[in-house]
């Protein structure tokens, strides 16, 4: 086999990797719709809002909030602005270093987060856990941890992610 050829999937390869591919954006748009439904909160919002409630004071920098989400600075921006203006995040200067600033989750978005949580987590139960046994579950962590582990290009990035996966989860 020369490169050329090394390069395509397998017949299984192929159907993994699409199957892959309209699973996650097809849950991604249906975790989407009922946030928006439920509680006026698109997911990306949700995952900001979730990000910050699990870590020390409920505070990050924007840099490190970004690099959570895999968003960029400019979209975190506006998205913490969205928040802000809702009074789910407030942003502080950053004392040990001018240049940055820190994304703080208010009383208020703790209180907005834990609303939308329940319904957000029955959407996950219902599209994806529900139709796991025990053992596919397992399966699936060491499939993402895999993948994860191999993204070492990003793993600087990803550090902080990595670990809050890792970590016990907290509520909500």
């Amino acid at each position: 086999m020369d490169d050329d050829e090394d390069i395509w999937l397998t017949a299984d390869e192929l159907k993994a990797w699409l199957s892959y591919v309209a699973m996650s954006t097809l849950l991604e748009a249906a975790l989407d719709r009922q946030l928006q439904r439920d509680s006026a909160m698109s997911h990306p919002y949700y995952q900001i809002l979730a990000m910050l409630s699990d870590v020390p004071g409920r505070t990050l920098r924007m840099s490190d909030l970004a690099a959570i989400t895999q968003s960029s600075q400019s979209r975190l921006s506006h998205a913490v602005a969205r928040l802000e203006a809702n009074g789910w995040i407030r942003r502080i200067p950053c004392a040990d270093d001018r240049r940055s600033t820190l994304a703080q989750l208010t009383e208020e978005g703790f209180a907005a987060l834990a609303a939308a949580a329940p319904g957000h987590v029955r959407t996950v139960r219902e599209h994806l856990f529900d139709r796991l046994t025990s053992e596919q579950v397992g399966q699936l962590r060491e499939i993402c941890r895999s993948v994860l582990s191999g993204l070492s290009a990003e793993r600087g990035r990803m550090k902080m992610l990595i670990e809050l996966i890792e970590s016990e989860p907290s509520a909500p």
